[in-house]
């Protein structure tokens, strides 16, 4: 049988930060990080205090097995090494106010449990086009969006916002306090996409082809939507939904 998986890509030594005292300092100077991966055997006041900063500045902490640590092949790293990231994740209710200020209707789009960075380019790729004002995710489950992924979505995650979230279940109560509409991608979800509203304010949850939405946070949602088929299939790519349901909101936005 062919085996599907894929090697891991070894990050370039140039986007790490290692040893405990680097990256506590990276941390406190305000630098951007995908992730951090602790040696789960480590035992150090300081990696308290870097779990502390991480958990401010909404990073996720890893703890992983020693040998996955000397995989990245830095030398002395001293239990810790951080990711750096060439993004810089945006505060939701930042971006929710600065988009209703400035006249315009919020259209945000929330990814849940993607891990194929070649999806998320994608999608990045047709949501900065489609005029989604920003990206939500979660700060674990989804593929990282290290060079890779912004390669792949070719510089889109460059420029459109990013909200990294603790949970997604608080962003979608953050976004109903703001009178922002939650809609959920669903295979069997009881409206058309082509009969939903789109112009009203709003965000739309992408979910994974395997799993689709965890159903707690699907059960928050107000309207689950789904694409007509001509013959039935699993499922459509998530990236190549996500396109077709993005387009009928930029349609209908721009009154076409």
């Amino acid at each position: 049988m062919k085996d599907f998986r894929k090697k891991q890509q070894r990050p370039r030594k140039s986007s790490l930060v290692y040893g405990r005292e680097a990256v506590r300092q990276a941390l406190q100077d305000g630098n951007s990080f995908d992730r951090i991966y602790v040696d789960q055997q480590a035992k150090d006041p300081l990696l308290g205090e870097i779990r502390r900063l991480a958990t401010a500045s909404q990073v996720p902490v890893n703890y992983v097995p020693r040998v996955k640590l000397d995989y990245f092949n830095v030398g002395d790293h001293e239990g810790v090494i951080a990711q750096k990231s060439r993004i810089t994740y945006q505060n939701l209710q930042d971006v929710i106010s600065f988009v209703t200020e400035s006249g315009q209707v919020p259209l945000f789009l929330i990814l849940d449990g993607i891990t194929d960075i070649r999806n998320i380019g994608g999608i990045a790729r047709t949501a900065w086009c489609c005029g989604i004002h920003a990206i939500i995710i979660p700060d674990k489950g989804v593929g990282a969006l290290n060079e890779d992924a912004i390669l792949t979505s070719a510089g889109a995650l460059e420029k459109i916002p990013v909200c990294r979230v603790n949970s997604l279940m608080k962003a979608v109560d953050e976004l109903h306090l703001n009178g922002i509409t939650v809609f959920a991608a669903e295979m069997k979800g009881s409206v058309p996409v082509a009969t939903a509203d789109f112009s009203i304010p709003a965000a739309i949850v992408m979910g994974s082809e395997e799993k689709g939405i965890y159903p707690a946070l699907l059960k928050i949602c107000d309207t689950a939507i789904s694409i007509p088929m001509q013959h039935e299939f699993e499922s459509l790519n998530v990236s190549v939904a996500a396109g077709m349901i993005l387009y009928e909101t930029m349609r209908q936005r721009m009154g076409t």
